[in-house]
């Protein structure tokens, strides 16, 4: 049978420069296109405040991961949770006519208790329980089991 390699740590980017991935090189060129463009159309009062909220802007959306992920995919899936919701929320309706039929409806519960004797249970009798808790029931426990079985 042909041996096969499988790629491993298929999550990591590619490295150009450094640190920097291509995505995060593609993400700076564009912001300091924008930041190129701001130079050239605006003020140099105005140029220096949105040149540097663009800066901040552009770091953000290169650099800035939430919950291990890229900004850039928190911020689509931010977008696609305001667009379409999971949560459905039911909202019943309830008219008059049967708000007062519930009302006039005695509603009968029966329930039915059954007794069960109760066993003291002391800090030896605790440890052995939450070790048989731990072990998943695989130690059985060497006086606990008897008297629980005594009980039914």
């Amino acid at each position: 049978m042909e041996q096969i390699t499988v790629p491993q740590f298929l999550d990591v980017e590619d490295k150009i420069i450094g640190p920097i991935t291509v995505r995060q090189f593609i993400e700076i060129l564009i912001g300091s296109i924008i930041i190129f463009i701001f130079y050239k159309s605006f003020y140099f009062s105005s140029f220096v405040v949105s040149g540097f909220l663009m800066f901040a802007l552009t770091m953000i959306v290169a650099f800035a991961k939430i919950n291990g992920q890229p900004f850039h995919n928190f911020l689509l899936n931010f977008i696609a949770t305001l667009k379409n919701p999971k949560l459905k929320i039911w909202r019943k309706v309830v008219n008059e006519k049967d708000l007062k039929l519930s009302l006039k409806k005695p509603v009968e519960v029966n329930i039915v208790v059954p007794k069960i004797k109760r066993q003291i249970i002391n800090a030896s009798n605790l440890s052995e329980l939450s070790l048989i808790v731990d072990t998943g029931g695989v130690y059985q426990g060497e006086g606990i089991i008897n008297s629980i079985n005594d009980l039914k």
